[in-house]
């Protein structure tokens, strides 16, 4: 562990700084100005008659989290598809446009630079609308510093009477300061959560909700013939079933800012493993590193065993760029080792291909879950906060998701892999009867999503679409309809 301390006296002037708050402060302070340019009819762009609207997206995208990208992928696509090509102009903020190339088709993309307040006090007046796109839109688990520039985003566009809409969001813990700003900012946004305990955490600041889903369900992977080619290019046989390992570190986070760090960083080279981004840090202790040991020789030990007795062929997939580093962990822990995907190096295409190929999946990742169900890939997870364990009861499977730091996990997970083999096919009925549900509140959020367009713009053209969730859904691929054939 590193050792750099700061001078007394600067220290004692950062303990007495919060980073965080300091962001907070000046993005409301934009916010405010924002409101006084509209009160002074000074801002550059309103909806009129006959002009397409124009939407800026603001989100996580451009850091390789394939369940980002998908998500943001289907959301444009269902916007197309509710308010019409002709009718739609977007943008979205990407923090690296390298990683992001080739995404996001009809779409602009603008580079979101790391100290963005000011970006989005002349960004937001340029557009119609601003979409916040990420799931983990009001949490303070992973940081504080995305959920305000996703709160700060669309409380820009409602201090200027624009559309205003975080889409598919959830919520969870939150600092007092950042519950106070998006208490403040966000009170004329609507905000479409994907489950109700969502809704809950935000009707207690006063802020507007109504009932959504993920929007990944309707992804469209490559076809799974390449899938199973870079899995033969990785050493799979053709023959041995494929088991889907997706470790993270779950125990590095929150990210949050520390000037002192970003200092010994900069000019001593310290602080390098826990470095996330110009003055953020993952969260870094001696009881966390032992407990992400455990975790990670729990994978390991769990997958190695199952792989011997029933035959499969390992895989360890990183949803995120940042999961190289678990991934690699796991494999090298493994006496076997295990063939590795990681999205730094494979598209959101390829990617979810590659996981519908496999018999069987545990996954701490979210959207591995998500995305592999389309497939009816038998899946259980590990999860470190609500929202695997929310899509677990929803599924009906509450027997197949554990806590990261449980005792004996290990066992537990080596049990849960030989049961999605075992129970296959229970599973799977259990996956393909949780779909539609899905599908059906996805399709509310297009409808939700124009009767916003229309209530903030009453002249918008809205297109002529039966007010039915599954008349608002972007075109299903043949996977989804194939699972809804199945059921009936």
């Amino acid at each position: 562990m590193a050792t750099f301390t700061l001078p007394p006296f600067l220290d004692s002037l950062m303990k007495k700084v919060d980073p965080d708050v300091v962001l907070q402060n000046t993005m409301a302070g934009f916010i405010e100005a924002a409101s006084m340019r509209y009160a002074l009819n000074l801002d550059k762009e309103r909806w009129k008659p006959g002009k397409p609207l124009k939407l800026l997206l603001a989100g996580y995208v451009g850091t390789r989290n394939t369940g980002a990208d998908v998500r943001v992928e289907e959301m444009i696509r269902q916007f197309r598809h509710v308010i019409g090509d002709d009718n739609l102009e977007m943008t979205i903020v990407s923090t690296d446009r390298k990683l992001s190339a080739g995404y996001f088709r009809t779409v602009r993309q603008i580079t979101l630079p790391q100290v963005f307040p000011k970006f989005l006090f002349d960004e937001c007046p340029k557009h119609h609308g601003v979409v916040a796109c990420e799931g983990s839109m009001y949490k303070s688990k992973f940081s504080s510093a995305l959920t305000t520039m996703m709160a700060g985003a669309v409380g820009m566009a409602a201090a200027e009477n624009k559309v205003s809409v975080g889409y598919g969001a959830e919520a969870g813990h939150m600092t007092d300061t950042l519950r106070d700003f998006v208490r403040k900012y966000n009170k004329h946004t609507l905000v479409i959560c994907r489950n109700e305990p969502s809704r809950e955490v935000l009707g207690e600041l006063g802020i507007r909700t109504r009932p959504g889903a993920d929007t990944a369900w309707t992804f469209d992977p490559a076809p799974l013939e390449l899938g199973a080619e870079l899995l033969r290019k990785a050493g799979w046989d053709g023959q041995k079933p494929v088991i889907a390992v997706c470790p993270i570190n779950p125990f590095w986070w929150p990210v949050t800012p520390d000037v002192g760090k970003a200092l010994a960083h900069q000019f001593l080279g310290e602080y390098k493993r826990e470095h996330y981004k110009s003055i953020y840090f993952h969260t870094r202790t001696s009881e966390n590193e032992r407990k992400y040991e455990t975790y990670i020789e729990a994978f390991a030990k769990a997958t190695h065993a199952f792989c011997q007795e029933r035959g499969f062929f390992p895989i360890m997939v990183g949803m995120e760029k940042l999961d190289r580093g678990a991934c690699e962990a796991v494999a090298k822990a493994m006496p076997s080792g295990a063939a590795l995907f990681i999205s730094d190096e494979h598209r959101m295409y390829d990617m979810v291909s590659v996981l519908r190929n496999c018999s069987a999946m545990v996954s701490s990742r979210f959207h591995a879950i998500v995305t592999s169900m389309p497939g009816l890939v038998p899946s259980g997870g590990v999860t470190m906060d609500e929202r695997i364990r929310n899509l677990m009861n929803d599924r009906g499977h509450q027997d197949l998701f554990f806590e990261v730091d449980e005792e004996h996990l290990a066992d537990k997970v080596l049990n849960m892999m030989h049961r999605l083999v075992d129970e296959a096919d229970r599973i799977r009925d259990g996956i393909a009867r949780a779909l539609p549900r899905q599908l059906e509140l996805m399709g509310g959020m297009g409808i939700d999503f124009a009767d916003e367009v229309v209530r903030t713009y009453p002249e918008f053209p809205r297109k002529d679409l039966p007010r039915d969730p599954w008349a608002n859904l972007p075109p299903l691929p043949p996977a989804v309809q194939e699972v809804l054939a199945r059921i009936g």
